[in-house]
């Protein structure tokens, strides 16, 4: 399995369809807050929700779909990157409930050698999110540095510092 590109793997125009989807519980919902200290009561209380906000239920708090996207979108963008550099736009498109999935889509929308190293490049991206009847739902930009094939072969490879397994004794 693919984790990551180098730069000379991105190709500007290229999309990259992540998979799995992911089904969003109330539970994920609910954890996310309580992790992030965000007790807003239209995530974390559905009477409230039912009674008093034009949704009728309780919405999934936004910055858990960014961070879901964000982490669909390593093994085709950042897996092998040395530093996200830069969100540079996000935008909540529309609302996301209990029991919807997600699914996300980058693409590159430029690249460019680094200034200052020359085992590295910065990689431009738009990540989209839709739910399962293609509803938008998200959408960001960052920025990416990544490394060059040179700097992957400079540090031992793919996985530099894995371990190998020992034999095991009879």
């Amino acid at each position: 399995m693919q984790f990551g590109r180098t730069y000379e793997e991105f190709e500007v125009g290229a999309v990259y369809k992540h998979w799995p989807g992911k089904t969003v519980t109330e539970y994920d919902d609910h954890l996310f807050c309580l992790l992030t200290m965000n007790h807003h009561p239209l995530h974390m209380d559905a009477n409230y929700a039912e009674s008093t906000t034009d949704f009728g239920k309780n919405v999934v708090v936004g910055n858990y779909i960014y961070s879901l996207l964000l982490g669909m979108s390593v093994p085709d963008v950042s897996g092998k990157a040395i530093a996200n550099l830069e969100i540079e736009s996000l935008r909540h498109v529309a609302p996301t409930f209990h029991g919807d999935t997600i699914y996300g889509e980058t693409t590159v929308l430029d690249k460019w050698p680094s200034k200052s190293k020359n085992d590295r490049g910065i990689v431009h991206v738009e990540t989209k999110g839709y739910k399962q009847d293609g509803t938008l739902v998200c959408v960001f930009r960052r920025k990416v540095m990544v490394p060059t094939e040179t700097y992957i072969k400079e540090r031992g490879g793919e996985q530099p510092g894995r371990p190998e397994l020992k034999a095991q004794e009879k």
